[in-house]
């Protein structure tokens, strides 16, 4: 499959499509902004720590069959990355299998299963490689029977790039990634654990001719609702902290400096 600029624009335009025919039919939705910010980011060829601050706009739901993610990061360097800024985008959807054929998935832990399929896009304007980020996502999801959701996916990534340095999109060899996705609530403490794990396999040569790594990718969050207890209503408000362990950046191996990320955060979100 040649993932170009115009099977991006029609996979946009499918996906608005099928918002629009669900949206007459959502069972339940959450929107938040939040913001996260760390001193200790790090970027493949680059061996400092890198400050960012990361302001995000998510929306997620559920209807009939399935339901609906869809997250933006905007995010903002400080001078050790050219004081870069760069969007990042993933949109996700998940069709309840047993929803659809009326068949009950349920067994041992497992509340049910699914297929996914979704994108992530992204743009940067930093003058080394400028990013430019296009994937195509597909495949089977478990989900969990836990007090809020507990996801995994098995799925197949088409992924191309069009760095600064190349007059041509250039297409990575199809690869699998290990997806689990979680928001727990501890209890009646007010507190849930949040995140992801992507485990994603070597995607070939770069586009520069050199060998991908396998990546690991963990972002784990314990957010508190503050909203709450001040009576502004659940989830109002949220703080927390936040902490990220990327290995193979981008799928550049561990010789590469910067390609070990082990970043603190802090964190806010007000959801609506």
């Amino acid at each position: 499959m040649k993932f170009n600029a115009r099977s991006s624009s029609v996979l946009f335009a499918l996906l608005a499509t099928v918002g629009l025919q669900q949206a007459h039919a959502v069972e339940w939705s959450d929107t938040s902004v939040g913001y996260r910010y760390g001193t200790s980011f790090a970027e493949p060829f680059n061996s400092q720590d890198i400050s960012k601050s990361i302001i995000n706009l998510t929306y997620a739901n559920g209807y009939k069959w399935g339901s609906n993610y869809l997250n933006m990061d905007l995010l903002t360097s400080d001078s050790k990355d050219s004081k870069a800024q760069e969007a990042y985008v993933v949109y996700r959807h998940t069709l309840d299998l047993g929803k659809v054929t009326g068949t009950d998935f349920k067994f041992g832990p497992v509340r049910g299963l699914g297929l996914t399929a979704g994108f992530d896009w992204n743009t940067k304007n930093d003058p080394g490689y400028a990013s430019k980020k296009q994937m195509l996502v597909a495949g089977p999801t478990v989900m969990f029977d836990v007090p809020g959701f507990l996801n995994a996916s098995l799925l197949l990534l088409k992924e191309s790039n069009k760095p600064i340095s190349l007059s041509s999109r250039y297409d990575y060899k199809t690869h699998p990634m290990l997806n689990l996705a979680w928001g727990i609530g501890l209890g009646s403490s007010n507190v849930a654990f949040e995140g992801y794990m992507n485990y994603i396999a070597s995607k070939g040569s770069n586009e520069f001719g050199g060998a991908t790594a396998p990546e690991t990718n963990i972002d784990a969050s314990l957010m508190y609702d503050l909203g709450t207890p001040l009576g502004w209503g659940k989830k109002a408000l949220r703080v927390g902290v936040g902490y990220q362990y990327w290995r193979n950046k981008f799928g550049n191996p561990h010789t590469v400096a910067g390609s070990l990320a082990k970043t603190p955060m802090l964190r806010l979100d007000a959801h609506f």
